[in-house]
């Protein structure tokens, strides 16, 4: 059974928290509530820390639940003390001078979603536009490698009385990354809070100047990275990178889910397939569908967003990578091509959501044991 966030509000409205008059959902104490088909996670906020009044908010809320909604729902309550003296979290706000923040996700890792960024960012920054690229993979930077700047680092700069970090920049890209600050050899093991402070530190310390895009490379999966970008920035509109093959298909679906999401509501610009066919160097004309024809595609027509392009699995690619100089720039080839038509259509989706919707807000995320709640502001 697929539960209804409306229903279980509802439900809880007749619950009142010890020592309040009003009830939970009026009295803000509930702060965000999110279903997954028979999951409900409730994530609610008191200003005391007695135990029994901890436990008895949980057993009210599991009991009305089962009562009043489902019987046989999934139940998790996150329960966070604040003081009313308490300070407000941060929220999340634009970057001055930066127009679009696109991010690139994607369900999976190993479908190529760095190499589409990295690629993406080239061909924008051909095309005339001014491109910004935040590597946010934590756990597995590829840019500086991508874009031939491992030794590189990012140098101190004075804005308004300010230190900020200089980005780096090749190929008309700026950008910054963690792998700048750490070996290549060495594993960042941090937990979510350190990671999350450090693309922070990315964000808003840096010296980006006027961007027409900025691009953010996720990492794979749908989890904390993800929500501290969101909560940190209005993000314009996501691109969703997949191959055709079922599995990938199923965790692309996954991170279409998670923007839509009604406490997220960030709008899903398009679907990529990449490595859709292989065709050998010494048959040029040859497609073979290695990972099953067109699962992308039928994604996107399933899912009602739009399709922007397929790109094909051939060395040069994986090559143009591994030497830092993107396939994009390959002037008067198919790749370039491709990319180019990718682009364009990445752009065309940006301006259609410009113009048809509202600004997107950034999330508030409350962190709480073995849950991060969102809502919007």
């Amino acid at each position: 059974m697929k539960l209804n966030r409306k229903d279980i509000l509802n439900a809880l409205e007749t619950i009142t928290v010890s020592g309040e008059g009003k009830n939970m959902v009026e009295s803000g104490a509930v702060q965000n509530v999110m279903t997954f088909g028979d999951e409900v996670v409730v994530d609610l906020v008191l200003s005391t820390p007695a135990l029994h009044i901890k436990k008895r908010a949980e057993v009210d809320i599991l009991k009305t639940i089962h009562e009043k909604v489902y019987e046989k729902a999934k139940v998790k309550v996150n329960i966070k003390v604040e003081s009313s003296s308490a300070k407000p979290e941060i929220k999340g706000k634009a970057i001055p001078g930066i127009s679009n923040i696109i991010a690139v996700a994607s369900g999976k890792g190993g479908v190529g979603k760095s190499t589409v960024t990295a690629n993406l960012a080239v061909s924008l920054a051909k095309m005339g536009f001014k491109v910004g690229l935040l590597d946010a993979d934590i756990y597995g930077p590829s840019m500086p490698m991508m874009f031939d700047v491992e030794v590189e680092r990012p140098l101190s700069v004075n804005v308004d009385g300010k230190s900020k970090m200089k980005p780096v920049e090749n190929y008309g890209v700026k950008m910054l990354s963690i792998g700048f600050f750490t070996k290549p050899s060495q594993a960042v093991v941090w937990r979510g809070p350190m990671a999350s402070k450090a693309l922070n530190q990315m964000i808003f310390d840096a010296a980006w100047g006027e961007l027409d895009f900025m691009l953010i490379d996720l990492p794979p999966g749908t989890g904390d990275i993800h929500l501290s970008i969101m909560q940190s920035l209005p993000i314009t509109g996501a691109v969703i990178v997949s191959t055709p093959q079922k599995i990938s298909l199923a965790d692309a679906k996954r991170g279409v889910d998670m923007f839509q999401q009604e406490s997220i509501n960030v709008p899903v610009l398009g679907i990529i397939e990449n490595m859709a066919y292989f065709t050998p160097a010494e048959l040029p004309d040859n497609k073979y569908y290695i990972f099953g024809q067109e699962g992308a595609k039928r994604l996107s027509e399933d899912l009602g967003v739009p399709f922007l392009g397929e790109l094909p699995l051939v060395q040069s690619i994986r090559e143009a990578g591994d030497i830092g100089r993107p396939a994009a720039l390959q002037v008067g080839t198919p790749l370039e091509s491709a990319f180019e038509k990718l682009t364009q259509n990445v752009v065309q989706e940006t301006v259609n959501r410009n113009k048809s919707l509202p600004p997107t807000e950034a999330i508030k995320i409350t962190t709480m044991a073995g849950c991060s709640a969102v809502k919007t502001k």
